[in-house]
């Protein structure tokens, strides 16, 4: 259930129940067995989510387990925590403690160093559920997590409740559904309800009201095994020239490329420069483009171990190469872009392929335009919520997010990408601009809605090629979430704490 609640699949509904088998599961058992059972369900979890990545050159099987082994752990160590908490302070407030612990351990999976894989979140579950997501601008994508997860302890206790009713589970006096501590659950779960609901219908009546910025996004859906071969790189600058100038057409204020647009560097190769600088003369445009030096994913002989930067330039009209604006992509794709810790971890042993030799930027760079003022993320930078975070806080009033997936093939990982994108203007009440090399490239507003989606006569949105033209009203105030950050997260630690040590302190109880 847990899988299909995400794309491709898209039943989101089956996240607001899918945790009560397992919660079942653990609430008369061991902590140990619980671990072992929470094993099996990230095992099961984790393949479906990322079955695509099997499609990634040079990815194996044995890759594979290595994630399962870093993901699954932090499934047992709930699990663990749950069983514990269970037979020391009773099921419900095992259930209460659920949501707390949950969305601490997806902030911990997001944010350690070189392993943060925020991917899968509950949350991302909802990219289509445009009422309950509006919650994430005051929480954070963190804040809908524990919602969710609320609500499946709600159930549980419920359902407990029934089953010992049934004399299907062993009667205990502590979980009878009237008792003081499953009333308040019930209760505060269904504040929280209508709280969302209401929150979000209201946010989603307000119109969103200001000065429209006409925006061109290029896809040219070029094929990977092609971008980086050199005798190719003519027609690339061919088609990425026209599509502009077919999208010039429509008299946008800007256009943008896709990451890694260029088959060389458009900073350090003078006739790629000027084809770029020509064609924002030409169209009286701006151009907002990614551009590096070496392929990425490629895994072939060994090459010089020169270091580059994975950029995002702006050529204006007006521009030359020392003035060209230009922001550095700081969060860096590890194993791809950069080997973590090379010269310590013995990467060779698990068959990891050579990796790029990039340096990460350091600056949240805002590009200043006449009238606007917008952020660049590139490839997956978008997923980290705090980072996109720090170009608002930076003063971008709306965001573009450039990147090139087409090694993906046609799998779920496009959707699974556009869904986290979407959790990004929700989250800071923007406009956000998706450009990418093959798609998924669409116009998301501050509501979180797809107002706009590049696709062909007959629907399909990745492997296309065209230019999308859509309006952005650029945004000023900014949101509690943009403000104040994952402050779900920090009370939640607290809480969580607090509550061990109770637990701990506890007597066992006895749930056989």
């Amino acid at each position: 259930m847990m899988v299909a609640a995400f794309p491709s699949y898209d039943l989101s509904f089956l996240a607001w129940f899918g945790l009560v088998p397992l919660f079942l599961a653990f609430a008369r058992i061991k902590p140990l067995y619980g671990v072992f059972l929470s094993f099996i369900f990230g095992v099961v979890f984790y393949t479906g989510l990322f079955y695509w990545m099997f499609d990634l050159p040079g990815y194996m099987v044995l890759h594979h387990a290595v994630l399962g082994l870093y993901l699954c752990p932090l499934l047992g160590l709930f699990a663990w925590l749950f069983c514990f908490s269970a037979k020391r302070r009773g099921l419900t407030a095992a259930l209460v403690s659920a949501p707390f612990v949950w969305i601490v351990l997806e902030y911990v999976r997001s944010n350690l160093s070189f392993l943060a894989l925020p991917w899968g979140l509950l949350a991302h579950s909802q990219y289509q559920n445009h009422i309950v997501m509006q919650l994430t601008a005051l929480t954070g994508v963190y804040g809908l997590s524990f919602f969710i997860v609320l609500v499946n302890s709600a159930l549980t206790m419920i359902v407990v409740a029934l089953l010992q009713k049934a004399q299907i589970f062993k009667p205990d006096p502590e979980n009878q559904f009237y008792k003081p501590a499953n009333i308040v659950l019930a209760a505060v779960t269904g504040f929280m309800t209508v709280f969302v609901l209401v929150h979000g219908y209201l946010v989603l009546k307000r119109p969103i009201e200001g000065k429209h910025i006409r925006i061109a996004a290029i896809q040219a859906n070029i094929e990977q095994s092609k971008k980086w071969d050199p005798k190719y790189a003519p027609t690339i600058m061919q088609i990425y020239s026209d599509l502009t100038r077919e999208a010039s057409a429509d008299d946008p204020q800007l256009i943008v490329w896709p990451e890694a647009a260029t088959p060389k560097s458009v900073y350090r190769d003078r006739n790629v420069f000027n084809t770029v600088k020509n064609l924002a003369v030409q169209t009286d445009t701006p151009i907002l483009l990614g551009s590096t030096q070496l392929a990425k994913y490629k895994i072939a002989e060994p090459r010089q171990r020169a270091q580059f930067l994975n950029s995002a330039f702006l050529i204006r009209p007006d521009a030359n190469r020392n003035l060209t604006l230009r922001y550095n992509k700081i969060r860096l794709l590890p194993f791809s872009e950069y080997l973590p810790y090379k010269e310590t971890i013995p990467w060779s042993y698990l068959h990891i392929p050579g990796a790029d030799n990039y340096l990460p930027g350091k600056k949240y760079t805002v590009f200043d335009q006449p009238g606007y003022r917008f952020g660049v993320t590139i490839c997956w930078e978008n997923i980290f919520p705090d980072h996109v975070r720090k170009f608002v806080g930076n003063g971008a009033q709306f965001l573009i997010n450039i990147t090139n997936e087409a090694w993906f093939g046609e799998t779920a990982a496009p959707d699974q990408f556009l869904s986290m994108n979407v959790f990004r203007a929700v989250e800071n009440r923007r406009f956000l601009l998706r450009c990418a090399n093959t798609g998924i490239s669409c116009l998301i507003d501050p509501r979180g809605r797809i107002i706009k989606k590049l696709e062909d006569k007959s629907g399909k949105d990745i492997f296309v090629r065209g230019n999308l033209i859509g309006s952005v009203i650029p945004v000023t105030e900014k949101t509690f979430y943009s403000r104040y950050g994952d402050w779900p997260v920090w009370l939640s630690i607290i809480y969580f704490l607090c509550f061990l040590v109770f637990a701990i302190i506890a007597k066992k109880r006895n749930i056989a």
